[in-house]
């Protein structure tokens, strides 16, 4: 396995599946009673939850893309999860979670919008975004990649073999989606969560801001 699989990989031997399993414990630690729980995911997609050794009692995944789900408790509904009147029309829920899309929704006034919807669907929840001052950044794996310019961050993205930006879709775009978060910007959002640090060799790599 070459250092691209080892830290984006979702095989089972690699760095950032070891990382998701042992976020996942921790998760699971911080919510015992998931399995009877109606989970709303932010950005979200079906695949998170098929196969887990604890499925939720049900599961809406909102996403900006469409995404099918297969019979069974998780559903995908195509929506926007800034949006937080229509996240209001689907009904309150017993937790919220997201995965790294809190840093993709577009800057400051989309992330405040991102958190009413947190609050206007539930009063626990868990959210999840890369630590921007991990020194990997995680998109284009590049040490210090979230700090170029942007001129620099096209040119590594378009010739660093290890950067999946641009293969499915604009570079520019892709590149230029990605606004990470500090541990106290996250707090900013989230004035009432607990924010815990995931770390890797003693060094922050993805904060969650939780209420449990």
């Amino acid at each position: 396995m070459g250092i691209r699989e080892a830290l984006t990989s979702s095989d089972p031997g690699s760095l950032s599946s070891a990382l998701r399993r042992r976020r996942y414990a921790r998760f699971l630690a911080t919510f015992p009673g998931l399995g009877e729980m109606r989970v709303l995911d932010l950005g979200g997609r079906p695949g998170t939850w098929l196969g887990r050794d604890v499925v939720p009692a049900a599961v809406v995944c909102v996403n900006l893309e469409a995404h099918e789900a297969p019979p069974g408790p998780v559903v995908a509904v195509q929506g926007d999860a800034c949006d937080a009147e229509a996240i209001g029309r689907l009904g309150r829920f017993d937790l919220v979670y997201s995965n790294s899309a809190i840093e993709h929704v577009g800057g400051h006034a989309n992330r405040r919008r991102f958190a009413d919807s947190v609050e206007v669907a539930a009063d626990r929840f868990w959210i999840q975004t890369p630590n921007r001052y991990f020194p990997i950044e995680p998109h284009a794996v590049w040490p210090g990649f979230q700090f170029l310019p942007f001129g620099a961050r096209r040119f590594v993205a378009a010739r660093w073999p290890l950067s999946p930006l641009g293969t499915g879709g604009d570079l520019d775009d892709e590149i230029l989606a990605i606004d990470l978060l500090s541990a106290s910007e996250l707090r900013h959002y989230f004035p009432q969560a607990t924010i815990w640090r995931e770390r890797v060799a003693g060094l922050t790599k993805s904060l969650v801001a939780l209420r449990a």
